[in-house]
């Protein structure tokens, strides 16, 4: 298993797992930093190894009306103060060919959305420039054909490569978590994460915007630490409710601490030595 030093961890090394979670957008910065902080100091009291996400812009929302993010001039400086002031490291996605390079001065990780995963010239120069980069699994891919997103970034001389599993299409306005993609894809020798919040999401369910089964991402959390996932990807919220993107599927950040402490447990019984 290939691993990924990140700040003071690392990623792989099948032993703990790491903690990717944030709101699916950046709303406001007062509104990022506290949710930055609240899970800096959580995931520091549980000793749980944490990056934090948003989107600066989502440009894959269902409706034109649809709330994006403010954007890589607004955004990426968002991102790169709670970098430094808390001292954690970041991701976001990038969606075009011209940010690539602003994104890649600020984020730790870069990650490629889904329904890009497939570009082969957008993953290499997201490659050749990203410390790190996250590439999510389409939900139209089975997990075997991962192995050929691998290889371009690869070609493109970059290995510290993640590969994130958020469900794949069932029929229409559906999302299935199949928990056998989750080895097949560790044997291709990176870390994988386990995007639970966007594995029980119904894309374009509510017409002008996705929705989603909140209640469903524990259990779906539990099964892929008991798989031997390398990390959880969570997009959380205070209000979900009031959430300007994916609140449906967003769990309440005064939730999470909770839940950590079983997949805990759950990953120290699974991640036992001479088990």
């Amino acid at each position: 298993m290939k691993k990924i030093s990140l700040g003071d961890f690392v990623i792989g090394d099948n032993n703990k797992f790491v903690l990717i979670a944030g709101p699916c957008v950046l709303e406001n910065e007062k509104t990022a930093m506290e949710t930055a902080l609240y899970l800096k100091r959580l995931t520091a009291k549980l000793k749980i190894p944490f990056i934090f996400k948003a989107s600066y812009d989502k440009a894959n929302r269902t409706s034109i009306k649809s709330y994006r993010g403010p954007g890589a001039k607004k955004g990426l400086p968002i991102l790169k103060k709670i970098k430094e002031e808390l001292n954690i490291p970041v991701l976001s996605d990038v969606h075009r060919f011209e940010e690539i390079d602003a994104a890649a001065k600020i984020l730790d990780v870069i990650q490629v959305p889904a329904f890009l995963c497939r570009q082969t010239d957008f993953i290499t120069e997201i490659a050749k420039k990203a410390r790190a980069i996250n590439i999510k699994k389409g939900q139209f891919l089975a997990p075997w054909d991962v192995a050929n997103i691998i290889e371009k970034a690869k070609a493109a001389g970059n290995e510290n490569i993640m590969i994130t599993e958020r469900g794949a299409s069932f029929g229409y306005n559906n999302l299935v978590f199949d928990v056998r993609s989750l080895p097949i894809l560790r044997a291709l020798g990176y870390p994988v994460i386990f995007d639970a919040t966007h594995s029980v999401q119904l894309p374009g369910g509510q017409g002008t915007s996705s929705g989603g089964q909140r209640d469903m991402v524990k259990y779906l959390a539990r099964a892929a630490v008991a798989a031997g996932v390398d990390g959880i990807f969570f997009e959380v919220h205070r209000d979900p409710e009031k959430a300007l993107c994916d609140g449906a599927n967003s769990l309440y950040l005064d939730s999470l601490e909770e839940l950590l402490i079983t997949l805990k447990k759950i990953n120290s019984l699974v991640k036992a030595p001479n088990r």
